[in-house]
């Protein structure tokens, strides 16, 4: 399973991806996980052994909801994910930081990027599981977790809209210098995925480019349960 995962985001077309994560800022991928899969990682949410936190979000003033960061080792579909994403994503991340003048350089591989994290003291793993039942949502936020961050993370869909939940929208909001926001409302279908700035991106301006800031979060969910997974590659203090 985990090799035929490795094998599907292999084969994605990430020449368009890169250009629509160049033009719009965010791209889709569809249907990277079966049923199966989606299945098997809602599977988890009972087995605490699976995870180091859970995090109930009213508490926090976060939203309506709950979720759960994996414990390392994660599960071969979730390594299987990160690692297999990662390589891609850091050539977008690299043009990016590079058009806006930064100095940063991601490393080619994951294993050397958590490197960088765990040198800063960050070393517990992020990738999580969300739970949202009716009149559950999450608040426009942004996840960094530390001084070092990806500049890319990825949410799958875990179950059906409109069959097992309905509402619950992924919700991006984009804040541009001296303008009003612009927001996007995104559905996703079972097993596809997201993938999104964590922080900021550049857009191309008359002078050059220039720096926007992102948050995301998830509209009120009208009825049943929504279940997703959030790739973070970067590990949180």
């Amino acid at each position: 399973m985990p090799d035929r995962l490795a094998q599907r985001i292999s084969a994605l077309d990430w020449d368009t991806l890169q250009q629509t994560l160049d033009e719009q800022g965010y791209a889709v991928v569809p249907g990277i996980l079966t049923q199966e899969q989606c299945r098997e990682i809602i599977e988890t949410y009972t087995v605490e052994s699976h995870f180091r936190s859970t995090i109930k979000m009213a508490r926090y003033r976060f939203g309506v909801g709950e979720y759960k960061y994996y414990q390392a080792p994660l599960p071969d579909l979730l390594q299987t994910l990160r690692h297999g994403f990662y390589p891609e994503l850091a050539k977008t991340a690299n043009r990016w930081h590079q058009q806006l003048g930064h100095g940063i350089v991601y490393p080619d591989t994951l294993p050397e990027f958590l490197d960088c994290c765990h040198q800063q003291g960050q070393v517990r793993s992020t990738p999580l599981i969300l739970k949202y039942e009716a009149g559950g949502y999450n608040c426009l936020h942004q996840d960094l977790y530390g001084e070092v961050f990806f500049p890319f993370q990825v949410v799958l869909a875990l179950n059906q809209k409109e069959l097992d939940y309905k509402g619950g929208e992924f919700l991006l909001v984009e804040q541009r210098p001296r303008a009003q926001s612009r927001g996007h409302a995104i559905s996703l279908e079972q097993g596809a995925g997201l993938i999104f700035p964590t922080n900021h991106r550049p857009v191309p301006g008359t002078r050059g480019y220039y720096k926007t800031t992102l948050r995301h979060g998830v509209s009120t969910v009208a009825s049943g349960t929504r279940y997703s997974l959030g790739i973070i590659f970067h590990d949180a203090k």
